[in-house]
């Protein structure tokens, strides 16, 4: 197993009208379209610097704003702000979109494409997965390649608990998810998300629950692209045991947190090397890698 970035699957650019529907639709998907804000978690300890005991005015408004947002944290709930639109966070996937369908950003939406229409050019058995799906971006790009590829037999799996993410269990490194508590979009939302941009249809497939519940008994076959993004040790882990085997050869496994959470890349080493796979892992941009399986 090794690491490179030699070749990040970044997807080709076309100017005929399916290319230019799918690079609009990632820019719908990632809201890059219009100059529409980020938005970012208010910590307490940012609050209190405000205060200046030189300025009154400034002391006060400092200590009530701390002390607001440490209430809002026991309820768990939190204060947020809105930050300027920057294109090249929004491309690398660095901040959170206010409005859009995914965190992913531009580059992994561009690998995921290069991904499903490379398996499809080769013929590649199998379905399509991701595993934490938030609002249902990558999933949507999914769905929206098949159907403009004219592939009527493969499934779209959307798996999620539709709740957030599960609490972190002790091969989390105690990992800290109270910031992340938007990850919480319920499956009404995410369908009305797919029927939004007209890709609701039989081939979407819904997998509802924690993962160590719903991943092991999913009625899949074989896959041909699995996309992981559950974060935590134990989410990445679970989805791993229940679904790599089914992977086909020729197939290919992106992770998305490998780069930014490390009970996530422990959980995909610790696989990697248990089961002596030869993962030739490239890397996608600072956060996500992926590789193709060869068994």
């Amino acid at each position: 197993m090794h690491a490179s970035s030699s070749s990040p699957g970044a997807s080709q650019k076309t100017d005929d009208a399916t290319g230019l529907y799918l690079d609009l639709l990632k820019k719908s998907l990632t809201a890059s379209l219009y100059d529409e804000s980020a938005w970012t978690r208010v910590e307490a300890s940012r609050a209190a610097k405000q205060r200046d005991p030189s300025r009154p005015d400034r002391f006060v408004k400092g200590f009530v704003r701390a002390s607001f947002v440490k209430m809002l944290a026991k309820q768990r709930l939190m204060l947020i702000k809105r930050v300027p639109y920057n294109a090249t966070l929004r491309t690398e996937g660095k901040d959170w979109p206010l409005f859009g369908y995914t965190m992913a950003g531009h580059k992994r939406l561009d690998n995921l494409q290069f991904c499903v229409e490379d398996i499809l050019a080769r013929n590649v058995p199998g379905d399509l997965i991701e595993t934490g799906v938030w609002r249902g971006g990558s999933t949507i790009l999914m769905r929206a390649i098949l159907k403009h590829a004219g592939d009527t037999q493969r499934a779209v799996w959307v798996a999620d608990s539709f709740q957030g993410l599960p609490p972190p269990k002790d091969a989390d490194d105690g990992a800290d998810v109270s910031h992340i508590e938007h990850l919480a979009v319920s499956l009404e939302q995410v369908r009305a998300n797919f029927d939004r941009f007209g890709l609701l249809d039989a081939q979407v497939k819904f997998l509802k629950g924690w993962f160590s519940d719903t991943l092991p008994t999913a009625p899949i076959e074989k896959l041909a692209v699995l996309r992981l993004d559950g974060d935590l040790y134990s989410s990445t882990m679970d989805a791993l045991n229940a679904l790599y085997p089914k992977v086909s050869t020729g197939g290919y496994v992106i992770v998305d947190d490998y780069g930014s959470w490390p009970s996530c890349k422990r959980a995909v080493d610790e696989y990697i090397e248990t089961h002596k796979i030869k993962a030739d892992i490239k890397i996608i941009d600072e956060t996500g890698v992926f590789w193709r399986v060869e068994k």
